[in-house]
């Protein structure tokens, strides 16, 4: 099953992000804060048949002056190994998807990766996305 986060997934999702991520980028306090009231995040996790959470997907909500429509950005998706090749990343992309659309108003969906990551590139333009020649940028502040 796909659907919302809640505060109550902050546990498990801390661990997934760790696996995903790494250890100490956030803390269990911060993500429960962050589901209960980020606002211009939507946090998406599918659920195994045994009820923990095989994966989840981040959508960041841009918005700008010079545009009419949000920009909303997948910029966060991790499944867990044992439950890769069974479309739970299709799934949770086509629940962003859609829940966007009922929500926003927007004409695309925006994601960056790495351009060495083929198995994403790969995975990404299987679900309709394309390059588009955009060069992201960034820069390291002390």
């Amino acid at each position: 099953m796909v659907r919302l986060a809640v505060p109550a997934d902050a546990e498990e999702l801390e661990k997934l992000n760790n696996e995903f991520n790494g250890q100490g980028e956030t803390t269990l306090k911060n993500i429960r804060k962050a589901l209960e009231s980020n606002s211009c995040e939507t946090v998406i996790v599918a659920e195994s048949e045994k009820g923990e959470l095989a994966g989840f997907l981040c959508v960041q909500l841009k918005k700008s002056f010079c545009y009419d429509d949000f920009m909303p950005e997948i910029t966060e998706l991790y499944v867990k190994k044992e439950y890769r090749r069974q479309k739970v990343g299709k799934k949770m992309m086509s629940f962003a998807e859609k829940y966007c659309g009922e929500n926003l108003r927007f004409h695309r969906l925006e994601l960056l990766t790495g351009e060495e990551n083929l198995a994403a590139i790969a995975f990404y333009e299987s679900c309709g996305f394309k390059i588009d020649g955009e060069l992201h940028l960034s820069k390291q502040v002390k």
